[in-house]
């Protein structure tokens, strides 16, 4: 599998098709929609599915991401990546080592790690990850479980951490330009792309928000 770095250094938008918002039946077209609008990364989140149910929608996922040529990754489960012919995956901060993600989705894989403060942000650093997220910024049904970190600390982690940081949790269109004057560059928007009227014009709208922040 050949890496595809490059996309992820110049990605800006994070898209994810999550089945707690959008059926599997749904997911192709909801997937062709977010590519269409511009988002440069695509991740598949199935947090109550099993791992054969993921692995046949990946396989549905993963030529359309191809035809887009943006990486497509798996949440949670490294280990389906090479079979399926996802471009790697991600892994939150009490799944596994990212050495242990590496092992399990095969030689190449981007491996994308979870951090929910600067410190686990900077811890990240030993880990080696190709990318992480940072966050959740604001109370979100999907990280109901971590309390909202806000947006104080992400200027200093862009100051610290030299990967690819997406900004993460709660990001909609309406707030979008709070967390860029916060200092993002990335984001991952999930429950604003995928419930909205218009999926391409509204990632539209958050890419050209998202193309005025230089590096």
């Amino acid at each position: 599998m050949e890496k595809i770095g490059p996309q992820l250094a110049t990605a800006r938008l994070y898209g994810i098709v999550d089945l707690g918002y959008v059926s599997e039946s749904a997911a192709p077209d909801i997937a062709r929609r977010m590519l269409e609008g511009g988002v440069d990364v695509v991740q598949l989140r199935a947090k109550q599915f099993s791992p054969s149910r993921i692995s046949a929608l990946a396989r549905l996922l993963v030529p359309i991401c191809q035809a887009g040529k943006v990486p497509f990754l798996i949440n949670d489960h490294p280990e389906l990546v090479s079979d399926t012919g996802a471009d790697g995956a991600h892994v939150g901060q009490d799944d596994m080592t990212v050495a242990q993600a590496r092992t399990l989705a095969g030689p190449g894989a981007l491996i994308g790690k979870s951090t929910h403060s600067q410190a686990q942000a900077l811890a990240s650093l030993e880990e080696s990850p190709d990318y992480i997220g940072f966050g959740p910024l604001f109370a979100t049904p999907t990280k109901a479980e971590y309390a909202p970190i806000g947006l104080t600390d992400i200027g200093a982690v862009h100051g610290q951490v030299a990967l690819p940081i997406f900004c993460i949790g709660g990001i909609k269109r309406e707030n979008l330009s709070n967390v860029l004057s916060a200092g993002a560059k990335r984001v991952v928007i999930v429950s604003g792309i995928l419930q909205a009227e218009d999926v391409v014009a509204y990632c539209r709208e958050c890419r050209a928000q998202l193309s005025s922040i230089l590096d």
